[in-house]
């Protein structure tokens, strides 16, 4: 019998040990957590550095190795950044309304971004300062590389702290914001066409609102067609087919025009004339598939909803390859004219992609989608509105569409600010149609009676989004300006 025993007392002779053990067990636990937030990074700096090592490779011990070097770096980086930060406009939706799982969409992704990057990517591209600076106005190969590098490094780390904050924004737009500081620097203020940048910023409005508003526009006519009848399957076995195929058209347009322009130029107006066969062809097949799906499920609009499922995965696979093939230049573009410059000693509007910087660009936006992707992929789906398959269709949809009315036009639009759009849009028409319905004389509603004040404070859509999102969107092009102008002015003293 121990001594605390037999005073009574009935002390735990191992109380300090278990206390010392809990401390311990709770260091470890945070040393896991830590290490695992730590992986990520880890990889995403491993692939950087192996960026470098291969070009360091292939351009060998000749002048100008150290600049390629670090402009492969660079571009690797910007991949990771635009991988992280745009997939989630294409994979979003689809997340959001559970037709995919995160892991299914993130592979996914992977693989038709790399197959956009690799197939359609393009031989040949123009460079990113072309129709923004005056080409006479750098005519010095040493300032043009600095001009490059600052831009590409400027964007990538805007659109790293965007992703960091939670901010979906246009990549396109954070390149150009850098050219726009850095080409300023190099050659002045009056060697930039202003007329461009003014189109930019007008595209801050016309594109979400446009993407908004088509995406609204369908959920409506959706609602009216399937939703809101007695006879749900049956109006589903009419128009379901005819919605397919209208997806087809419009991502048949979408992809010949936008996502093989690298391999082969398409007119715009041909595109559009294919898509249209497409469409018939998918929506005759869809016909006897989608009237086989529907066989014994219920007359409920839940049972509606799951025949847009694959559509809606396909719609996301096929706009994951689009994006691969056109934001793969954003990434690699001025490594590209880097490498062109160093191995030429001149300036050119249009230059060569090799094999190497192509897959960079590929490998990089697949690793950063995979790495950092999923953060923003849960915010556009899900946080900004409860998205389902039919609401997340018609935001894909919209997408497309939207991109293919906006290049009829002539308008510079960012398909982020569509998508983005899109989802406040039907985010928007389902509290309009709440507050229509609730509205309605003798209208039901469920659970206890809600007083009008409180269905005005019980908003659909998270209105701090907004303000997130379009902050983050106005301040890209100055942001990246700013940030390149002090990356420019950095490499010059050091150079």
């Amino acid at each position: 019998m121990s001594l605390n025993e037999q005073d009574g007392k009935g002390v735990n002779q191992w109380k300090t040990l278990d206390r010392d053990l809990k401390r311990l067990g709770r260091l470890e636990h945070g040393a896991q957590h830590v290490s695992r937030s730590l992986v990520a990074p880890g990889i995403a700096l491993a692939f950087i550095g192996l960026a470098g090592l291969v070009a360091a490779l292939l351009m060998g011990a000749g002048p100008g190795q150290g600049v390629v070097v670090v402009g492969a770096a660079i571009g690797a980086y910007m991949a990771l950044n635009i991988g992280a930060n745009d997939v989630a406009n294409n994979m979003g939706p689809a997340v959001g309304s559970k037709a995919l799982p995160m892991l299914g969409a993130l592979v996914i992704a992977a693989v038709f971004e790399t197959s956009g990057a690799l197939l359609a990517g393009g031989d040949v591209v123009k460079t990113v300062a072309t129709g923004i600076v005056d080409p006479l106005a750098l005519q010095d190969p040493t300032k043009y590389i600095w001009v490059m590098m600052a831009a590409s490094l400027a964007a990538a780390l805007w659109l790293n702290l965007a992703t960091w904050i939670g901010a979906p924004v246009s990549t396109t737009h954070s390149i150009v914001g850098g050219v726009v500081g850095a080409g300023a620097m190099a050659a002045g203020f009056h060697a930039i066409d202003w007329t461009m940048i003014f189109r930019i910023a007008a595209s801050w409005v016309i594109a979400p609102v446009l993407g908004g508003v088509i995406a609204a526009a369908f959920l409506a006519v959706i609602r009216r067609q399937m939703l809101d009848v007695e006879e749900r399957i049956q109006a589903a076995r009419r128009w379901v087919p005819v919605w397919n195929g209208i997806m087809a058209g419009a991502f048949g347009a979408y992809i010949l025009y936008k996502g093989l322009k690298h391999v082969f130029p398409i007119p715009l107006n041909v595109s559009c004339l294919l898509g249209v066969g497409f469409g018939v062809a998918c929506w005759l097949i869809s016909i006897p598939l989608i009237r086989r799906q529907s066989e014994g499920l219920e007359n409920r609009k839940k049972s509606v909803k799951t025949l847009f499922s694959f559509p809606l995965i396909a719609a996301a696979a096929l706009l994951s390859f689009a994006h691969g093939a056109n934001d793969v230049a954003n990434a690699v573009g001025p490594l590209a004219a880097i490498v062109h410059t160093v191995e030429v000693g001149s300036i050119s509007s249009s230059v060569g992609l090799p094999l190497w910087v192509l897959l960079v660009g590929a490998m990089g936006i697949s690793f950063g989608l995979l790495l950092f992707g999923p953060r923003l992929i849960k915010l556009v789906g899900s946080e900004i509105t409860k998205l389902n398959t039919v609401r997340a269709f018609c935001v894909a949809l919209s997408a497309a569409i939207t991109v293919i009315v906006a290049s009829w036009l002539g308008l510079p639009v960012s398909s982020t600010h569509i998508a983005v759009g899109g989802i406040f849009g039907v985010g928007f028409y389902r509290e309009f149609h709440a507050q229509r319905r609730a509205a309605r004389p003798g209208a039901l509603q469920k659970g206890k009676p809600v007083p009008p004040e409180e269905r005005k404070r019980r908003l659909l859509v998270r209105r701090a989004h907004i303000l997130q999102v379009a902050a983050a969107w106005v301040v890209t092009v100055p942001f990246s300006a700013v940030l390149a102008i002090g990356i420019y002015l950095l490499l010059t003293l050091v150079a």
